[in-house]
């Protein structure tokens, strides 16, 4: 029963995060955030275009405020517009800009090092993009491009890595198209590889030596 309750409410998120991404189909929407509390519904909207989210005078936040409150039955809909600062470090938007390229006719391996590149020029600590379909035939194939440092599971993953997902639909057949990015790296680690480096030297000089670990492992 637990479980049925479970996949009902993830399956009215995801539909409700579609159903606000088509609605502001003209405004780079990136991550969607919903936030569930006794006394309203959080949804953070993570945008490059908070105008044309939020309209002239908020206009078209009590609109679509109105819709999910009569559409998904939510009794006090409270939504947050957050400007993203650069659009090559978001996932999502990064996933769908990518999957439009694609459906352009444009080669995909020419596009997933551009996007590569793009991303890890943005500051990136790592990213993984992944391509999956018929690429260059009839027959489904998968190819991956990878940079940098992307932690892959563990609670490390959920905090530091953002994920998007979008499908291309070219001529010859639906492409998945994820894209993983790694925005900064754990304190943890950068704890660990700072011990490493100060142990490495002598005593005397520890005192004068400034290890800054994250810069380090960037330049890597």
């Amino acid at each position: 029963m637990k479980e049925r309750i479970f996949i009902a409410k993830a399956k009215e998120e995801v539909n409700m995060q579609e159903f606000i991404r088509k609605h502001f189909s003209t405004a780079k929407v990136g991550d969607i955030e919903i936030q569930k509390t006794p006394i309203m519904t959080r949804i953070v909207l993570h945008t490059t275009t908070p105008g044309l989210i939020i309209g002239s005078g908020g206009e078209k936040i009590r609109e679509i405020t109105d819709i999910l409150r009569l559409h998904f039955k939510i009794d006090n809909p409270q939504i947050d517009v957050q400007k993203i600062d650069d659009a090559n470090l978001d996932a999502v938007i990064m996933a769908k800009s990518l999957a439009s390229q694609i459906e352009s006719g444009v080669n995909y391996k020419r596009l997933g090092n551009f996007y590569l590149e793009k991303i890890m020029r943005s500051g990136a600590v790592g990213c993984e993009i992944v391509m999956s379909g018929k690429l260059s035939g009839e027959r489904s194939r998968r190819d991956r491009f990878v940079a940098g440092y992307v932690k892959k599971s563990g609670e490390l993953a959920k905090q530091h890595v953002r994920t998007g997902f979008a499908v291309a639909n070219p001529k010859l057949g639906n492409i998945g198209v994820t894209v993983q990015i790694m925005v900064d790296y754990p304190q943890s680690i950068a704890n660990s590889v700072r011990k490493i480096a100060e142990a490495a030297v002598p005593m005397q000089e520890a005192t004068t030596v400034k290890v800054d670990a994250v810069q380090e492992m960037k330049e890597e």
